[in-house]
């Protein structure tokens, strides 16, 4: 018997000893949270400066990554205390299937192209790129959805002699089955090819997706998450990726931190018209609740959000980092809402499902 009580205490120590450590790891006082983001935040919640931002209301968030959509559909969240994905829609959707009751929207970034000079010379060329006459130039979706329904090569374009590429002229996307940027960027061309008018019905849908079904499928592989496509762009240059879908905070928070990743021949050029991609939390436990509230009014925090590319709620923030560094960053005018989830996700079925056999 006192052999038995000698090993039931020996285990019960163990566990103490455990918990002793993990208390020990955290600190006195501290909350890990544990978030699922989409990927084009992970280097904002990785910055060490949010960390100890957040560190100072007593949090350590931890996040994992996947792709927006990923997000609403897959990821299994009773895991987490937050989830974080990159649009109004997808939010509202997790917010409804998981009953939550508030949601907080602390920044937003448009979506944008990442491109490179020599082909946004040629772009010019064909009358898809205009100067706006304030810093920036701007895509024509109309001008460009006319051009890809030609089945314009970048060779054939005339008097091109700096990228003689032989494939078509498409804009690359990540998948628009799991990542927000693609589904926003398909929101954008939906509205244009829908008579400039939001997407509201099926009808709709069945008579738009042969127009735009091309323009995201002939690009063949598409990465799943935003990060993973940018670095791609980041790296390999114009000749893998010659124009790139982006969130407008991915290409800036470069720009804004000088950090030699944005090479002078690199340009960022803004849809006309685009898609705002507000960034949505939703709260899963009142942990969550807590981060989402930080986010929205912590002065530190939506400063360091601007200072990755993000626009807040303090416009001051992003415009400093604007005038500080010489970014060219758009006035945004020209901006339509996305569809409802429901119409989006009917939507990018329809198109997925034209391009299986």
């Amino acid at each position: 018997m006192k052999r038995w009580i000698g090993v039931a205490l020996a285990a019960v120590l163990a566990g103490v000893v455990v918990v002793a450590i993990i208390i020990g790891n955290q600190g006195p006082g501290v909350t890990v949270v544990r978030g699922v983001i989409g990927s084009e935040k992970r280097p904002f919640f990785d910055d060490p400066r949010v960390k100890a931002a957040f560190a100072k209301h007593g949090l350590q968030v931890e996040v994992d990554t996947a792709g927006s959509r990923q997000i609403v559909t897959d990821v299994d969240l009773s895991r987490y205390a937050f989830a974080f994905p990159s649009s109004v829609p997808a939010a509202e959707k997790i917010k409804h299937d998981r009953q939550a009751t508030t949601t907080f929207s602390p920044f937003y970034s448009p979506m944008a192209v990442a491109t490179f000079e020599p082909i946004a010379g040629l772009l010019a060329k064909v009358g898809v790129l205009t100067d706006s006459g304030k810093g920036y130039q701007t895509l024509d979706i109309k001008k460009y959805l006319e051009l890809v329904a030609k089945g314009t090569r970048w060779d054939q374009i005339p008097g091109n002699t700096l990228y003689k590429a032989r494939k078509r002229v498409l804009l690359t996307t990540t998948d628009i089955r799991t990542s927000n940027s693609a589904a926003m960027y398909l929101s954008a061309l939906g509205y244009v090819a829908n008579g400039e008018d939001v997407i509201s019905s099926d009808a709709q849908i069945a008579k738009i997706a042969p127009i735009v079904a091309p323009v995201v499928l002939d690009q063949g592989f598409s990465e799943t998450t935003s990060e993973a496509s940018f670095d791609d762009y980041l790296a390999l240059g114009a000749g893998k990726t010659p124009m790139l879908v982006v969130y407008e905070a991915q290409y800036l928070s470069h720009v804004f931190a000088a950090d030699g990743a944005i090479k002078p021949e690199m340009r960022l050029v803004y849809p006309s018209p685009t898609v705002l991609s507000k960034h949505t939390l939703v709260p899963l436990a009142e942990p969550g609740t807590r981060v989402g509230r930080l986010l929205t009014e912590d002065p530190e925090l939506l400063a360091l959000a601007a200072a990755h590319g993000f626009r807040t709620s303090n416009p001051r923030a992003f415009a400093d980092q604007v005038a500080k560094t010489g970014a060219r960053a758009a006035e945004l005018v020209d901006v339509v809402e996305p569809p409802t989830y429901e119409r989006l996700d009917k939507l990018i079925t329809t198109v997925d499902a034209s391009s299986r056999p």
